[in-house]
């Protein structure tokens, strides 16, 4: 599953960040590294951006750039 992928509101953990070069260092720096934790606030009115929240701080990602962070859904209790 990508982070692209999540339901508003849900919670996740991320696998694997992908990308190649300066797209993949721009992500890392930013804090989305493996094991964080990511919870999906907004979603845009057409779909694109989309605003998570990561490390205690709102981020606003593309849909294209969600699509390369692998992650596993955390189950709701």
């Amino acid at each position: 599953m990508t982070l692209n992928e999540l339901k508003v509101g849900s919670t996740a953990v991320i696998k694997t960040v992908g990308g190649e070069g300066a797209l993949r260092c721009r992500l890392l720096d930013m804090g989305l590294i493996p094991r964080t934790w990511v919870t999906l606030q907004k979603v845009a009115p057409m779909g694109d951006p989309i605003e998570i929240r990561v490390r205690g701080y709102e981020l606003t990602l593309r849909v294209d750039d969600a699509k390369k962070i692998e992650i596993e859904e955390v189950a709701k209790a």
